[in-house]
């Protein structure tokens, strides 16, 4: 069955379609919610809330882009409205931005993706959140602001913040010989 398929099956209850299509697109929307949570087991409560919220407001998606970019889009705000919900947010005055550069490590590096991942989540919640928000999930400082109810001057400030942070952790790890 193609996903066009499935999803009007889910459309109207069918509960073995939305079975499958939470087996085809968990794993993908796993990873989305792993980049937002502070651990396994919160991504998998963001995940659970999220699928719910696209199976309970199907009707809303209007086809003009793909299915699984709207069910992304429904993870990343089900995280945010997650931590949002919690008051978790850190909200600090605005740093010059800090690029990070890749001194020292090279193809012949052993930092892995997954090394990366774990750097990125030990970030504080409002950094990851805005580094994911940029950086992974490509929107902009204003569209940050208003997800986040906070200034574009602030989600600036917490990117800026994220890669001092992340560029201190990587220059460490290269101070080791990693």
């Amino acid at each position: 069955m193609n996903i066009d398929t499935l999803w009007n099956a889910c459309l109207v209850g069918d509960r073995k379609a939305q079975f499958q299509l939470y087996q085809m697109l968990s794993g993908k929307m796993f990873g989305v919610c792993l980049r937002y949570a502070q651990d396994e087991a919160e991504a998998e409560d963001i995940l659970q809330a999220g699928f719910i919220k696209v199976f309970t407001k199907g009707q809303l998606f209007e086809n003009k882009g793909s299915l699984e970019g709207w069910i992304r889009r429904i993870m990343v705000n089900t995280a945010i409205e997650q931590h949002r919900s919690k008051k978790r947010y850190m909200t600090e005055p605005l740093l010059p931005d800090t690029p990070i550069t890749a001194s020292g490590i090279n193809s012949d590096s052993n930092l892995h993706y997954q090394d990366l991942l774990s750097m990125v989540k030990q970030l504080p919640v409002g950094y990851r959140t805005v580094f994911n928000l940029y950086i992974i999930e490509g929107y902009s400082h204003k569209e940050i602001a208003e997800m986040l109810s906070i200034s574009e001057s602030n989600s600036k400030s917490q990117l800026s913040r994220a890669r001092q942070w992340l560029k201190e952790k990587l220059e460490k790890l290269e101070n080791v010989g990693l």
